[in-house]
């Protein structure tokens, strides 16, 4: 809790799905001062915001989780966009905060920077072992400059700057939109969607690749943590430990919606990464991070969470982007 005594902290993307969850961590360990530098008021593609951004907050630490994200069909349709704009913020953002004399820098990187083939479980030390798989190497090899730039910058400069690698997050208030989310979501929507409709679902790939995933609060407990016991050089993965194949994922939110209609595998469309499964010991040894929510329990919020939100989330969502793209 001393930690977090009088520091000013800024949580870039904090008005998104994980930064809700990093604040209310971040004050239950006792942080007072917390600021959210919201898009497009602070668009942080341009460094004259992330200066703005700076006087305003005079922070001590930042919290970068400020992305543009999507699927794999989102990563397929806008591969330079994602790249070129992952990229500078992270590099601005990194260089004005050691120019500011920022304390203590936290940078969020993907489990997309890992080798298409990396040995499973994934360990920090194979993060160089091969390029990413195609469909999202430019967003997962622009996340893994800051990892470079942090490891620079401590050398030269003793910038403490941290480099955490989590794996696919989900939870309440996830983004449900088609076009852009992530798996636990895309499939939450459509199948309650075709449960109502008594149609049948559709899924991208053949359903064999594994996925391993982590409870939003989880993650947002080892930021925080990370942020007050981690002051190395080193990645850390963040992960629960273990991983299910998309098709075994599919059945679980099935049961989970109450969905009972079949489900068609478009083999045509890509499958992304085989296999995806985090050795995470060195989170526990460094920080002492365990993910606690269970699977089951997690997938149930997120779905009554969906639930609740459904009705009129489009039009809530277009009007909370207001057209931006971070």
């Amino acid at each position: 809790m001393a930690f977090w005594t009088d520091k000013r902290v800024c949580v870039t993307g904090g008005a998104g799905f994980l930064g809700g969850f990093v604040q209310q961590e971040l004050r239950r360990h006792g942080a007072e001062h917390i600021f959210v530098p919201e898009h497009p008021e602070y668009d942080f593609t341009k460094r004259d915001h992330v200066l703005r951004m700076l006087d305003a907050a005079k922070p001590d630490v930042i919290i970068h989780l400020a992305a543009v994200v999507g699927g794999i069909g989102a990563n397929m349709a806008n591969p330079g966009r994602y790249f070129y704009n992952n990229a500078i913020m992270g590099i601005q953002l990194v260089e004005e905060a050691r120019l500011a004399g920022v304390g203590k820098f936290v940078a969020l990187g993907t489990i997309c920077a890992y080798p298409k083939f990396a040995a499973i479980p994934f360990r920090e030390e194979d993060l160089w072992n091969g390029y990413p798989e195609e469909t999202n190497a430019p967003y997962g090899l622009a996340k893994k400059m800051m990892l470079v730039q942090c490891q620079a910058y401590r050398q030269q400069y003793g910038f403490d700057g941290i480099f955490l690698l989590p794996v696919n997050l989900y939870g309440p208030g996830d983004n449900f939109d088609l076009e852009s989310s992530h798996v636990i979501p895309a499939m939450i929507r459509k199948m309650i969607a075709a449960r109502d409709a008594g149609e049948m679902v559709t899924l991208w790939g053949d359903g064999s690749p594994t996925r391993e995933f982590l409870y939003v609060g989880d993650c947002a407990r080892a930021i925080v943590l990370a942020a007050e016991k981690f002051d190395g050089p080193e990645p850390v993965n963040l992960g629960a430990g273990w991983e299910i194949s998309i098709k075994d994922l599919a059945e679980l939110i099935a049961a989970a919606v109450g969905y009972e209609g079949e489900i068609v595998w478009d083999t045509s469309k890509p499958n992304g990464q085989p296999r995806r499964k985090l050795d995470v010991s060195r989170a526990k040894e460094r920080f002492g991070f365990e993910a606690e929510v269970s699977f089951e329990e997690g997938i149930k919020r997120t779905v009554e969470w969906w639930e609740a939100n459904r009705e009129g989330y489009d039009e809530r969502r277009r009007e909370m982007l207001g057209g931006s793209s971070s």
